[in-house]
């Protein structure tokens, strides 16, 4: 797992370039490095949702492990900087985050926010290009397959979902997913819990302004809280979506406008 010596703020597993699929994960890590210490909270906040996605740094692992593919993996929480926001998004240094008020952040100015940006977000997102155009050069533009995780429960009602599939306007990995998840007899959310059209996140910048098939799985984290229950997904999600990138359609640039670039969204 992480090793709390190294200060960088991601981890690059090396995997095939050639293969088609790029694998990356922006809320891989609750670690907060110093200077921050824990930002002014105490222990128990950073093993909740609000400072990373429970589970998914084991199941990106696996699924490395079985795709063969490059991954990319924050190392920072997502209380310091979150890692899926443009630089100019008002929510990238939460001050209030599901009802916890983040000390560490209450001060934050343009200088401090200029200084996260450039010392945490910004190498994340310049290796996952610089991934990105390696991949490229090789003749085989990658589909980027990003995983997060969602809460069993919001605001004390049950989530339905084992999983879901966020998305924005390209669907040309987001259908034949979820009809084969559903296949499964897995109950999958369609931009639900959440819509996946965000501009300026992740996929927006690496996969929809450049053209790039990608998709984004979230599991719900109950269901891969612990190490057995990560391989188990990270099984069911290679089945599916490693053969669906490796069909030659994939590989085509195609400029889908997105849905967040829409007035009023």
């Amino acid at each position: 797992m992480q090793d709390p010596t190294d200060d960088s703020p991601f981890v690059f597993l090396p995997g095939n370039e050639a293969g088609g699929l790029l694998i990356i994960a922006d809320h891989a890590s609750n670690r907060v490095p110093p200077p921050y210490g824990d930002l002014g909270l105490p222990a128990a906040e950073f093993e909740r949702h609000i400072a990373y996605d429970i589970g998914t740094e084991w199941l990106v692992r696996r699924l490395a492990a079985f795709t063969g593919a490059p991954a990319l993996l924050t190392r920072f929480s997502r209380l310091l900087i979150d890692a899926n926001r443009g630089e100019d998004d008002p929510t990238l240094v939460m001050r209030l985050s599901d009802g916890a008020i983040v000390p560490g952040n209450a001060g934050v100015d343009a200088a401090e926010r200029q200084r996260r940006i450039e010392r945490f977000h910004r190498p994340y997102h310049r290796a996952i290009a610089e991934l990105v155009d390696r991949m490229i050069g090789t003749g085989v533009p990658p589909v980027i397959l990003s995983i997060h995780s969602f809460t069993p429960a919001w605001k004390g009602v049950p989530r339905p979902w084992d999983m879901a599939i966020l998305w924005d306007s390209d669907d040309r990995m987001v259908t034949p997913s979820l009809d084969a998840f559903r296949a499964r007899g897995l109950k999958v959310g369609d931009n639900e819990p959440y819509d996946g059209a965000l501009k300026n996140d992740t996929l927006y910048h690496h996969g929809t302004a450049r053209g790039l098939a990608h998709l984004l799985i979230e599991v719900r984290q109950d269901h891969i809280a612990d190490e057995a229950g990560a391989n188990h997904w990270a099984k069911t999600i290679f089945e599916v979506v490693a053969p669906l990138a490796g069909r030659p359609a994939m590989r085509d640039a195609v400029f889908y406008r997105s849905r967040a670039d829409e007035p009023g969204v």
